[in-house]
């Protein structure tokens, strides 16, 4: 048994056991694949996979439990070379982010800015996706942190830390009649055509939400992962947008206007996730203090050292 066959047998859960695919992510070839495979089975003496002629359809019993232990020991074998890294050089190495693109446009710049100047040696990757491919790259040891509204919270392999709290707010073009209304209701809003975000992104869900609480039935017109798109075609006049209020900027957006609802619909807290029994080199420890002072690296450590459920 060697590490490149725990990696195929990882890989080809990733990949939904299509060999063409585990090659090209382990950057060698199908019929090596297919060997090592062979020779593992041979060796263990149990069969893996589920298969139907040559191609595999799944994991068999056995196949399963051994993931479990597969992921595990390639999350050590990680660990132990970041540790090796820790002391060989403290200040330079590689930073994997995965957040969604309204933190990565919105929250985390100044945070970014602040940990380049303090770690200019640290190859820094933000990589943007959706809270489940966010949720899948912390999992698979691709990121190292996770940044995120949804998701982060409801697995029990990640330990996930509060960031920050925002809300939805309304955005019209200057002028608009509902500036004009001193409260706004959902009432009032539901008059107009709504451009806002795709379902399971930055808070979609609790819109809908607030809206069915009321038995209300917004007409939604278009759907974007980015507020700057949202309020390109608010400016155009196809519809109001509801957008999280920190991807208002008032000088930017001179031609909009921001309207305040956080009495209409629920505060948001954005999380910070990182894999539960991770090794986090000391500059990932001081990217997450960046973002919240009172995640001191004791105060994470200590919480990735728990097992799930405490």
């Amino acid at each position: 048994m060697n590490f490149q066959q725990l990696r195929i047998v990882r890989e080809t859960a990733r990949q939904n056991f299509n060999l063409t695919e585990v090659a090209n992510a382990l950057f060698t070839s199908q019929s090596g694949v297919s060997k090592h495979i062979k020779d593992l089975e041979e060796e263990l003496g149990v069969e893996l996979y589920v298969r139907k002629g040559k191609r595999l359809l799944g994991l068999t019993e056995p196949g399963q439990q051994m993931l479990v232990y597969v992921e595990r020991m390639l999350m050590d074998a990680r660990n132990i070379k970041n540790l090796a890294e820790h002391y060989q050089e403290q200040d330079s190495g590689e930073l994997t982010i995965a957040t969604t693109h309204t933190q990565a446009r919105y929250a985390l710049p100044e945070v970014v800015s602040r940990f380049k100047q303090q770690f200019p040696k640290v190859r820094l990757r933000l990589h943007q996706g959706s809270p489940d491919e966010i949720v899948s790259m912390l999992l698979s040891g691709e990121a190292d942190i996770g940044v995120a509204t949804e998701a982060l919270g409801d697995i029990p392999q990640l330990v996930s830390f509060p960031y920050h709290r925002w809300h939805h707010g309304v955005v019209v073009p200057r002028l608009h009649p509902l500036a004009e209304i001193e409260r706004l209701t959902l009432e009032d809003i539901q008059q107009y055509p709504i451009i806002t975000y795709h379902e399971g992104f930055t808070g979609r869900a609790s819109i809908e939400k607030a809206f069915a609480t009321e038995n209300l039935r917004p007409e939604i017109i278009m759907t974007a992962l980015d507020a700057d798109v949202i309020k390109s075609y608010v400016e155009l006049r196809l519809g109001i947008g509801i957008i999280a209020s920190v991807a208002f900027n008032p000088a930017r957006d001179s031609g909009l206007q921001l309207l305040n609802t956080d009495h209409l619909f629920e505060e948001k807290q954005t999380r910070i996730g990182i894999r539960r029994g991770n090794l986090l080199r000391n500059y990932a420890f001081q990217f997450i203090q960046l973002c919240a002072s009172e995640l001191t690296e004791e105060v994470v450590a200590g919480q990735l050292a728990l097992p799930s459920g405490r």
